[in-house]
């Protein structure tokens, strides 16, 4: 998907408020924030970004998880399920919200955020080391959406 700058730039409100389905009030508080209108301000630009999220350690995973496994998600943090194993940990995945919120500040902040320095988390489970089951480590990076 790409959009605009010129056509957001003037579109955006409408889409905005069906979008969420606000009403015309809850539409007004909205627009009465100045961080919304800095956060779609960016909307041309994230909208073309893909989060990646790839298991690069995996050691007694009940999910199967394996090295090499990639979650996608698009710039507004949707998991692309077509993208992604059919079978996915909600452990690995809540592990990686920090990260995946920290790019899209980045994003925000108009700073790479493949420049995050911790850009790895694991799942909570602690191995058979540590009398659990297993462990899951995860890197994530941003890059530009492929046309689909």
């Amino acid at each position: 998907m790409s959009i605009d700058n010129t056509g957001w730039k003037t579109m955006k409100w409408e889409i905005i408020k069906k979008r969420l389905g606000y009403n015309d009030e809850e539409m007004k508080r909205f627009r009465e924030n100045p961080r919304n209108e800095d956060i779609l301000s960016k909307v041309p630009v994230i909208v073309n970004k893909t989060f990646v999220v790839e298991v690069v350690g995996s050691r007694g995973c009940n999910s199967q998880h394996k090295i090499g496994d990639k979650f996608h998600f698009d710039s507004a943090g949707n998991l692309l399920t077509k993208l992604c194993p059919s079978r996915i940990c909600i452990y690995a995945l809540n592990a990686i919200v920090p990260q995946i919120f920290a790019a899209k500040e980045f994003l925000y902040a108009g700073i790479d955020p493949n420049e995050i320095r911790f850009k790895r988390a694991g799942c909570f489970d602690v191995g058979i080391e540590c009398e659990g089951w297993g462990r899951v480590v995860m890197e994530i990076r941003v890059e530009d959406r492929e046309k689909e």
